[in-house]
């Protein structure tokens, strides 16, 4: 690196709403970055998170940000309708981005700071936060090592009796968790091919608030998402079928969050002289087994020092800005299905 060279990455987290208190946290505690700024327009919500972190500056203003030599990076968590101006400010000022999720409101706006980024040498990384977690990390290993075999089905149920979005339908608010999970983990040559996706509004919100989106998959097997703000249970679980394993991610389990099956289903051709609709099908009912996983620290710190390694190391993040942007194009997919009755809508390849 160049001015910005230094053994921890100097850091400012813009936004101390929502999400930002959790990123300032984790900056301050990690030992690969050196957090020096936070931007909001309300310094004393600002100053009320950073607590007894005094050495960190507050500041009302991004400019102060982007004239300081000493941060090479920039956290943005803010609504997704200001992330298009402030990243491309950022860029512009040669500031490496961690952008919360949405990357941006629409593929356009995401695309223009990913190939501005590209440009400049910088590093883009969309905070995928679930793809941090230890039982994401090794659900991607188990499906990349083949362990698992191909890839039949990916199901995902994300409900509970939640806030209902004024401003967003339920696609856009939680299935962004399930599709950063399925890009993640998903072989490098298996990708959605189109996305159908169903939706209702049953309480007369304006928008949908319990959904499905369906999506074949080029290995000829498919992803299905389930998210709904109406149900009375809150489950948080991932199916994975493979034709030699299938794993259940089951988050609402601490203790048995991801479990390993040794289960399927096998197709054998019919005997010489049956008819040929009589397929001989083999059930492997094998051994269930619970890995166990290192949870000791938070996902978002995974998040936080996969971006300070990957400035230091002139890498791509594992999440970086295509993955936000594969993202983008199924939710803006999945609104043009829900347009046309939840008709296929073919995905940019």
């Amino acid at each position: 690196m160049t001015a910005h060279s230094t053994t921890t990455v100097g850091v400012a987290v813009v936004g101390a709403g929502y999400w930002g208190p959790n990123l300032i946290r984790n900056f301050a505690r990690c030992g690969l970055t050196d957090l020096r700024w936070v931007v909001d327009l309300d310094v004393d919500r600002a100053r009320a998170v950073l607590g007894d972190q005094s050495q960190v500056r507050v500041t009302a203003s991004l400019d102060d940000v982007l004239g300081d030599p000493t941060v090479a990076a920039v956290a943005i968590a803010t609504p997704p309708a200001s992330h298009l101006p402030i990243a491309m400010s950022c860029l512009a000022a040669g500031k490496h981005l961690l952008i919360e999720k949405p990357l941006a409101t629409s593929s356009a706006d995401g695309r223009r700071i990913v190939e501005e980024a590209e440009r400049l040498g910088l590093v883009v990384m969309t905070d995928h936060t679930f793809c941090y977690t230890p039982v994401a990390r090794r659900i991607r290993e188990l499906v990349h090592s083949g362990q698992l075999g191909e890839i039949h089905y990916f199901d995902s149920i994300r409900v509970n009796l939640g806030l209902v979005q004024s401003d967003v339908d339920v696609f856009w608010d939680l299935t962004p968790h399930d599709l950063s999970i399925l890009d993640f983990v998903l072989p490098a040559d298996v990708t959605p091919v189109s996305v159908s996706a169903i939706g209702a509004d049953p309480i007369g919100a304006g928008q949908s608030c319990v959904g499905y989106l369906t999506m074949p998959l080029t290995s000829g097997g498919i992803a299905h998402v389930s998210v709904n703000w109406l149900s009375p249970s809150k489950i948080r679980q991932v199916v994975i079928a493979g034709s030699q394993q299938m794993l259940v991610w089951d988050d609402m389990k601490p203790y048995q969050r991801l479990a390993i099956v040794d289960r399927g289903v096998e197709l054998h051709e019919p005997a010489i002289g049956a008819e040929k609709q009589q397929l001989m099908v083999d059930y492997r009912i094998g051994d269930m087994v619970i890995p166990a996983l290192n949870e000791t620290s938070e996902a978002l710190m995974g998040v936080v020092e996969e971006f300070a390694s990957s400035i230091q190391g002139h890498r791509k993040p594992l999440t970086d800005g295509h993955a936000g942007l594969r993202v983008l194009h199924i939710l803006e997919a999945a609104t043009e299905s829900l347009g046309v009755n939840g008709a296929l809508v073919p995905l940019e390849v």
